[in-house]
């Protein structure tokens, strides 16, 4: 009989703190090399996302047009805040997208419901923060 996750967690010492850790050889390090892996893998995320969507390709590329125009814009300090998080919220918003994506086409290529809901929702996520971008430089912009 294969053990079940709730039953490892359960074999797993109560006082030890990171008893949930030794579920996962990817976990274990600490401190500053933690840090450092997390950095590094971060970097290959977004590399991988600038390599392999088309999507967030576009989004950086609209990121480093508007940012510079937000800093140049007549706003004060905090609407130039907003309008650039606004347009960042668009670059997060787009790896979770794509994420999303590339797991449901890890898992399987076949059409399913499931997975074009979840695509689509991902997809939908996208759109609104795409159209919170034109209100928030609007609304900045026309006060």
């Amino acid at each position: 009989m294969n053990p079940q996750p709730n039953d490892i967690a359960e074999s797993a010492p109560a006082e030890h703190p990171h008893a949930a850790d030794a579920e996962s050889p990817f976990k274990g390090k600490t401190g500053l090399v933690r840090i450092w892996n997390a950095f590094r893998y971060s970097l290959a995320g977004l590399r991988a996302a600038y390599r392999h969507e088309d999507a967030f390709r576009q989004e950086v590329w609209l990121a480093a047009i508007l940012i510079p125009a937000a800093l140049l814009s007549p706003a004060g300090g905090l609407g130039k805040a907003v309008m650039i998080a606004s347009v960042l919220l668009v670059i997060v918003v787009e790896l979770f997208n794509s994420a999303i994506e590339a797991a449901i086409d890890r898992i399987s290529f076949d059409r399913h419901r499931l997975s074009k809901r979840a695509k689509d929702i991902g997809s939908a996520a996208v759109l609104v923060a795409l159209l919170n971008v034109a209100i928030v430089w609007a609304l900045v912009l026309s006060a």
